[in-house]
C-alpha cells in the first residue's frame, strides 16, 4: 500500500496531539534496503527528540529494520499494526504458487520476518483477527488472522506490549480504535485500557 491510505490514521493520531508525517515507500521496485536508508535519515532530520513510528504490515518491519540497522536515531517507541514479525505464511504461499513476484524485492523480508526486535525501542504490536482479506487465497492460517496476517505471525520475543483487536489487516488503518491504542502507546509504552 502507499503512503496515502496512512492519512486517516495519521489525522487521528493528530488530534491525539502528535506531529505526524507519512513516509512513503516503493516496496515493489526497491525492496526495504533503500527506504530503510531514506526513513533513517528522515528521522536524522527530526532529531533529537522523540521520533516515534507507526508502520502497517511491511510498513512495521521497514520501521523496525531501520531502528536496527542505523545506529544513532532519535529515540521512541515503534507501533506495528499486522506485521508480519515471524514472517508471512500468505507470502510464502504465493511464493510457492508461483505469484511471488508480486511481492516485488520486499519479498524475502515478508516470508521471512525478524530474527529479534531492535535493542532499546519499546515496541507494540496491535493484530487483527476479523479474518478478511486475500491471504486466505494463498495461505492456511493456524489460528485467529485479520485474513492477511496470522495474530501467532505478529509475535516476537520482547515486545513491550501486544492487542488483538477484531479488525481486519487493512481495517486496522481506518480503526478509531487502533489509532487510540496506537497512541497511547506512542505516550506511555504500553496499550491503553
Amino acid at each position: 500500500m502507499r503512503g496515502l491510505t496512512m492519512l486517516p490514521l495519521a489525522r487521528r493520531l493528530q488530534a491525539a496531539g502528535f506531529s505526524t508525517e507519512v513516509f512513503d515507500y516503493a516496496s515493489l521496485f526497491q525492496g526495504p534496503g533503500p527506504s530503510v536508508d531514506r526513513l533513517a535519515a528522515r528521522m536524522l532530520s527530526r532529531g533529537p527528540g522523540p521520533v516515534h513510528l507507526v508502520g502497517h504490515s511491511l510498513g512495521g518491519l521497514v520501521a523496525l529494520e531501520t531502528a536496527a540497522g542505523w545506529s544513532g536515531l532519535p529515540p521512541g517507541r515503534i507501533v506495528c499494526l499486522g506485521s508480519p514479525l515471524a514472517g508471512s505464511g500468505a507470502a510464502r504461499g504465493m511464493a510457492h504458487s508461483h505469484l511471488g513476484a508480486l511481492l516485488g524485492r520486499s519479498g524475502r523480508l515478508l516470508k521471512s520476518g525478524l530474527y529479534e526486535l531492535p535493542r532499546g525501542r519499546e515496541v507494540g504490536v496491535i493484530a487483527g483477527c476479523r479474518a478478511a482479506g486475500l491471504g486466505k487465497v494463498f495461505g492456511r492460517f493456524d489460528g485467529p488472522n485479520d485474513g492477511t496476517v496470522a495474530v501467532w505471525e505478529t509475535r516476537l520475543p520482547g515486545l513491550a506490549d501486544h492487542r488483538v483487536l477484531p479488525a481486519s489487516h487493512t481495517g486496522m488503518i481506518f480503526s478509531s480504535e487502533v489509532a487510540a491504542l496506537a497512541a497511547g502507546f506512542l505516550r506511555d509504552g504500553r496499550f491503553p485500557g
